[in-house]
């Protein structure tokens, strides 16, 4: 398929995310509109051209477009743009079915596990969508804070498709003098990865609000990335994606970057504050609350060994104390490092 110079596209979800991928499109000269569900965030952003709630500070591309139209936004694209919380993609997916047209490129920036079925995006997304939009469809990961790319930080990510020829479209698409788009054919890998992350940053952030030292979180970083990987392979994922930016990369910038959510959720958990507090305070999703449970139930039900995640479990939705955690991962029985 000839790549269009310029494309016309629509980025669905307005957080920080959505917003630092929606502004580089228009900035890259494609013809963007970025749908949010908050009408009154629409109007705010049309205005101020900034997005006051998720992305306080930066000046949105002058083209860019904004919409609480979900069927109007995707009218006559090119490329939809999936950045929605895991938990509502699938009531979101459901209202665009009607409206997607043949031939669309469907991407996915989410990064999670949905509860109760235990899917990962793309099992979902190749639930609901037509045979002819699934065979166009791609994941974009790996370490990438939003407010650094829309500052324009030197930053590298994967697209990936089961179809390479996919993930070469994304990768031409989205890529720019400060965002670097690599390729890959891992899906389960890929995503899996994106995915656990923010668990394994959940604890690094208990251990450090724990008042814990490098030594810890350099633990549980490598420990963590076992954990991934074991779960990645066990469900037909690729070993060395996960040493890769959708693994290893994004594993330590959510683990020790100060912009990390879900890092910032677990060092109030290691305070002592309870979960509860702590979301109550907080106008963003931290998407690994919910994805340890779906990656927890998940372990279980493919029968792999992962105990960092199962402790997160149990502190989040056992009211298990942080420090007795820890205490329990330490003492487990002693055996040779393997992955």
């Amino acid at each position: 398929m000839t790549q269009k110079t310029n494309i016309k596209c629509a980025v669905i979800g307005a957080g920080s995310w959505g917003t630092t991928l929606a502004h580089l499109l228009a900035d890259k000269g494609h013809e963007t509109t970025l749908w949010a569900y908050e009408t009154d965030l629409v109007a705010r952003m049309e205005t101020s051209r900034e997005n006051d709630l998720y992305l306080p500070g930066i000046e949105l591309a002058e083209g860019l477009k904004f919409s609480s139209d979900l069927a109007g936004s995707v009218a006559g694209v090119d490329l939809v743009l999936l950045v929605c919380p895991s938990q509502v993609m699938r009531s979101v997916v459901n209202g665009l079915l009607d409206h997607l047209e043949p031939g669309v490129l469907l991407v996915s920036a989410a990064k999670g596990i949905e509860n109760d079925s235990l899917k990962l995006m793309s099992e979902l997304l190749e639930e609901l969508l037509p045979v002819e939009i699934s065979k166009r469809l791609g994941f974009l990961s790996g370490p990438s804070f939003a407010r650094e790319v829309a500052q324009q930080i030197p930053t590298a990510v994967v697209a990936a498709a089961t179809d390479l020829s996919v993930a070469e479209e994304i990768q031409k698409i989205f890529t720019t003098d400060y965002f670097r788009v690599y390729t890959h054919d891992d899906i389960i890998g890929v995503e899996l990865g994106g995915a656990m992350k923010n668990v394994i940053a959940l604890a690094a952030g208990v251990s450090d609000g724990l008042g814990f030292g490098y030594n810890s979180r350099a633990a549980l970083i490598t420990r963590g990335l076992a954990e991934m990987t074991r779960l990645g392979v066990a469900l037909g994922g690729a070993a060395q994606t996960f040493a890769g930016l959708s693994g290893m990369g994004d594993l330590v910038l959510t683990c020790t970057g100060d912009l990390s959510r879900n890092r910032s959720v677990g060092i109030e958990l290691g305070k002592g504050k309870k979960l509860a507090e702590i979301m109550a305070g907080m106008n963003m999703v931290a998407e690994g609350v919910k994805t340890t449970l779906s990656a927890y139930q998940l372990a279980q039900k493919v029968g792999v060994d992962t105990p960092i995640i199962e402790q997160m479990h149990q502190i989040l939705y056992a009211d298990k104390d942080p420090r007795q955690a820890v205490v329990d991962l330490m003492l487990r029985d002693l055996r040779p490092e393997t992955l």
